[in-house]
């Protein structure tokens, strides 16, 4: 069995920007992912879905985004993206490889897949925040008559059934969805948190310019601004969503709590009845295919700091706040992944 130097697992922007970093090092090293073509996760989700960082601020290291820099960039335009970082940086990628466990032996790491195992002195997981939709438990009570999707699934308006549709989740999917919903349908958003409404612009530049000059964006979790940040939770960047609520157009509900049949209740106790439910309700990680003790704490998160975990070679990269506001965006997991690269290239 050849042992590889380094493994990387999850050809996303987290991976491919590891590969890219590793490669600088003269570092040997593969990337393996579980879909079929690089940028397909970008390139699977909603037909509407914009970032809300311009193309400036949504590059990797070593290749600028092609188009306006002050314009923003659609998720094709990112998956088509991450393909041409890959060619022209000639990362080593294998895809269709889905990791079904992965352990210590002898000082190397295995790696289970559907192919083969594999085996490696080092290995960066980087497979991202977006791994498991999360749907709240009470929609088994709910009736088959209910269309459901979880955002991660929606394409489109028509992929719903006639009649209403309520959207939950109050983040920038959610919004955006429920936007493009109202357009053609009595909508309803279901929020369980006060909305905030940040510009994209001020003064004729991008707030992610301002954010820069503040260091929000590189804000440590742990530091005064890290914290504050934090504790205020992700803005709605833009007016669009605003303005449907104000119009009338998009009706907030409070945070849904139960459903039976074709009714959902709220926090507030008022119920609706729903034909159509999109969940905006993000994603949980799932990491329960890494066989090591001490590496995940008692709610399966990743023990570690800036990346690096008490098992020397095991590394994480991508994961939200990791070292700072943006670790798990385009515009900052570029730091992180160098860092890396570093630590790795130490241990030769």
């Amino acid at each position: 069995m050849k042992i590889y130097q380094t493994i990387i697992i999850g050809a996303g922007q987290a991976g491919l920007v590891m590969g890219y970093y590793l490669k600088q090092l003269d570092q040997s090293f593969l990337i393996i992912d579980k879909s079929e073509a690089i940028g397909s996760s970008w390139k699977s989700r909603y037909d509407s879905l914009i970032l809300f960082t311009p193309r400036q601020y949504s590059s990797l290291p070593g290749l600028k985004l092609a188009g306006n820099p002050h314009d923003y960039p659609t998720k094709d335009e990112i998956a088509d993206y991450l393909i041409t970082y890959r060619e022209t940086f000639q990362l080593p990628v294998q895809t269709g490889i889905e990791v079904s466990r992965i352990w210590k032996e002898n000082n190397h790491f295995l790696i289970e897949t559907n192919k083969q195992i594999y085996e490696a002195e080092n290995v960066v997981v980087a497979t991202g925040p977006f791994q498991k939709p999360h749907i709240p438990a009470f929609t088994k009570n709910l009736s088959t008559d209910i269309l459901q999707l979880h955002s991660s699934e929606y394409k489109n308006p028509a992929n719903l059934r006639k009649g209403n549709v309520l959207v939950v989740g109050g983040g920038s999917s959610g919004g955006q969805i429920a936007v493009e919903l109202s357009e053609e349908r009595e909508t309803y958003l279901s929020i369980g948190h006060k909305l905030q409404f940040l510009p994209n612009q001020i003064g004729n530049k991008s707030i992610f310019w301002w954010f820069d000059m503040l260091g929000i964006t590189k804000a440590a979790p742990d530091s005064w601004l890290g914290r504050k940040v934090r504790a205020k939770g992700d803005p709605i960047f833009g007016y669009e969503l605003k303005k449907a609520i104000e119009m009338g157009k998009v009706i907030l509900k409070s945070r849904a709590i139960s459903g039976e049949g074709t009714t959902v209740q709220f926090q507030d106790k008022s119920i609706l009845h729903v034909q159509n439910i999109i969940w905006a309700t993000g994603f949980q990680s799932d990491y329960s295919w890494i066989n090591i003790k001490g590496i995940l704490d008692q709610q399966g998160m990743p023990l570690q700091t800036k990346g690096e975990t008490n098992i020397p070679g095991l590394y994480f990269l991508g994961l939200p706040w990791q070292t700072c506001r943006g670790s798990a965006l385009l515009l900052g997991v570029g730091k992180d992944a160098q860092y890396i690269a570093e630590l790795i290239d130490k241990r030769d």
